[in-house]
């Protein structure tokens, strides 16, 4: 639809909508994060901001939105004498999940330096973007040096073009908004912090406002004119109250005493680093210049704290951002105002900007101000559980864990099942990757051939042409300028001169684990030593983007607990709720994960597997298959082996006397065998750098009798 649906309409997300406004004010702010589950108006809402953001004045032709009245004295297009411009709205630009880095940040003009031998710069979004907004949905998908690049470039204001012989530099402040669903995985916490704010949405469960909501959305897709001219006189004050507060905003005075604020939540809150000091700050000037006064109070730095610092407390990649409200303020009140003016003063504001504002006529809705820090916004109540509430498994600080009454175990043998463990402290686990060089979706673990790295070679393209070697190309084109007829400066390239650049990085690899859950894993001590060790390595594959599912076996049979995701908080969700109990069904196990290897080969080719198994190696339960459990676990193991699969199994014995039966599995899987304690990285035994497959082995690997 060519009319975008009206900021002012949207229905309650008042703190969404604080915050987009918050950055329109300032955008110094350093922009927004949306987290939020699907169908909660993140989209909507962004990009309805663009039509309030005020008009900008640009150089005629300037490709790079250089403003009439004190062009950027490195613009490529330039230089530009002062002088009057032309007036256009602001931009908003959607990076695409799929784009490359060269329509990122621009590159060579390939047309213009092949057809008439010049060097121009050929700019991409950043250059777009620039004095507008860049919208990037699903900013979690994205790969991660693309994410770097334009939280560099939103950081410092500008974007670098080093690359192909050009060597540019040009003006790139825009409002920065991401949105992403966390169930489809997280951003890594370094890149949280480069976002200046972050906003939680979810959809309201009152029925009056779910009901206003479809009210509208039908109304706008019947006729979108018609609604958004009813919103017309809203978004028209809105606009002027972002023009009014850009005007206000330098003369905005952050004291002494909400400076030590700021400094004392941060400190408070245990937040790495300054950027969260800084970016409070601006906040909170930006707070008061939308509320339209020049002085910043408590309640300014209150509500930039609970948009700036949620996300900067998330040290582990499985902690939910969250922030103690509580505490934060008992911090607030260790810093009293000391001149007692300034409190009669809010009474005679009626007109302040804090009070209602547009598009209030909706159940729960207060307008884009309503969640100003004065008036019916900030931060919704949000439930939280009390403190002294405990997981119904959790005993108290005094108190035995008291029996739970167990289910009898399938097939009436092996031990009851007892109540899940929690995991023991995660820690750095050695590198495991998959060997040989695959071709999958981008990652930081085995070597591939990806569309990002570094360049090692050049051939003929293969289907469509995605990454030009240039220097290649010039190569096998250049021989053959005589026979084809030169005349100018211009080099004659036909289509079989092309080539494509090779370019070797690393990829994600699916995970598949496949945990032991049986009585004899069911100590609890051992217990929570395997969940953290599997914990752990769920921690890894976060790091290196892989996708993770989790198969676990016990009693009769195995179960696919988390089919293959790349959200690595429900592995390890479903990790921390694990029963466990009853007879050891290996091959049960070993044989559910060759079906869900299948399944995914099919969904995704590309991408690699690793097979991780935690287990003692124990098979004590045939399960449904009949017959002998070692046989039929051994006959498992070998026929993945032969599928090539790449393994590692880790093994949880442990005691002065040892079987060695999980060896005995590794040499069957063709991979090697770790202990817990030879997994750790700073562990000098049992050394894996790659996983090793038996694929093209001539000896068959020695097994030990148990």
């Amino acid at each position: 639809m060519s009319t975008p649906y009206p900021f002012t309409a949207v229905v309650g997300q008042s703190d969404l909508r604080l915050a987009l406004l918050l950055n329109a004010v300032s955008p110094a702010v350093g922009g927004v994060l949306v987290r939020g589950e699907k169908g909660t108006a993140k989209s909507t809402a962004v990009r309805a901001l663009s039509a309030l953001l005020p008009q900008v004045d640009v150089v005629p032709g300037c490709r790079f939105s250089c403003a009439p009245a004190a062009p950027d004295p490195a613009c490529p297009d330039g230089p530009h004498e002062p002088g009057s411009g032309v007036v256009r709205p602001a931009r908003m630009v959607e990076l695409p999940v799929g784009a490359s880095e060269d329509r990122l940040v621009g590159a060579l003009d390939i047309e213009r330096a092949l057809a008439e031998g010049v060097k121009a710069f050929e700019p991409g979004l950043l250059a777009d973007a620039h004095r507008g907004i860049l919208y990037v949905d699903e900013v979690n998908l994205l790969h991660d040096h693309l994410i770097d690049l334009l939280l560099d470039a939103a950081a410092m204001g500008a974007s670098y073009v080093e690359r192909e012989g050009v060597s540019v530099r040009h003006a790139a402040r825009f409002l920065l908004v991401g949105t992403m669903n966390p169930e489809e995985g997280e951003l890594r916490p370094q890149l949280l912090d480069r976002f200046g704010l972050t906003v939680e949405v979810a959809a309201s469960r009152e029925p009056a406002q779910r009901v206003e909501v479809v009210r509208r959305r039908l109304a706008y897709e019947d006729d979108p004119a018609a609604f958004a001219s009813r919103w017309a006189d809203d978004e028209r004050e809105v606009r002027a109250r972002v023009v009014a507060a850009r005007a206000l905003l330098p003369k905005v005075v952050l004291d002494d005493t909400s400076l030590l604020r700021i400094a004392a939540t941060c400190a408070g809150f245990e937040v790495d680093g300054m950027r969260a000091d800084i970016v409070m700050a601006r906040t909170a000037t930006a707070l008061a210049a939308w509320a339209g006064r020049t002085e910043v109070r408590k309640e300014d730095v209150r509500q930039a704290a609970l948009l700036a610092l949620p996300h900067r407390r998330r040290r582990n990649p499985f902690d939910a951002p969250g922030l103690d409200e509580d505490k934060l303020d008992e911090i607030l009140d260790r810093f009293p105002d000391e001149e007692p003016e300034p409190e009669p003063e809010p009474e005679p504001e009626p007109e302040g900007p804090q009070d209602g504002g547009p598009g209030d006529d909706g159940p729960g809705d207060g307008g884009p101000d309503g969640g100003g820090p004065d008036g019916g916004g900030g931060v919704p109540p949000q439930g939280e559980a009390p403190e002294a509430a405990q997981a119904p498994d959790a005993p108290g600080p005094n108190e035995a864990p008291e029996p739970q009454p167990a289910p009898p175990s399938p097939e009436g043998g092996g031990a009851p099942e007892q109540a899940p463990v929690r995991a023991a402290e995660p820690f750095r686990t050695k590198m495991l990757s998959v060997p040989g060089l695959g071709e999958g979706a981008a990652g930081r673990r085995s070597r591939a051939r990806t569309a990002h790295g570094r360049t090692t070679g050049a051939q003929r393209p293969r289907g469509h042409l995605t990454k030009l070697h240039l220097a290649a190309t010039i190569q096998a084109a250049a021989p053959h300028q005589k026979a084809r007829g030169r005349s100018g400066r211009g080099l004659v390239v036909r289509a079989d001169d092309l080539r494509q650049a090779t370019r070797e990085g690393r990829e994600g690899n699916l995970v598949l684990f496949v945990v032991d859950a049986s009585g004899s894993m069911a100590a609890r001590q051992r217990m929570g030593a395997v969940k953290g060790a599997v914990l752990s390595l769920l921690l890894d594959a976060y790091q290196r983007r892989d996708k993770v599912g989790l198969i676990t076996f016990r009693g009769a049979g195995a179960e696919l607990a988390l089919p293959p995701t790349s959200s690595v908080d429900a592995a390890a969700a479903r990790l921390e709720k694990l029963p466990t109990g009853g007879r050891t069904p290996l091959a049960a196990g070993l044989l559910k994960a060759h079906e869900v290897l299948r399944i995914e080969r099919l969904r995704d080719p590309s991408r690699r597997p690793l097979l991780v198994v935690v287990t003692d190696g124990r098979a004590t339960s045939a399960g449904t298959l009949g017959g002998d459990p070692r046989e039929l676990s051994g006959r498992s193991a070998r026929m993945l082996a032969a599928q090539g699969l790449a393994s590692v199994v880790v093994d949880c014995e442990t005691g002065p006397v040892r079987l060695g039966l999980a060896g005995v599995l590794a040499a069957d899987l063709g991979g090697p065998a770790v202990t817990l304690d030879g997994l750790r990285a700073d562990s000098l035994a049992g050394l894996v750098k790659n996983v090793r497959t038996s694929v093209t082995s001539n000896t068959t690997p020695n097994r030990r009798a148990a």
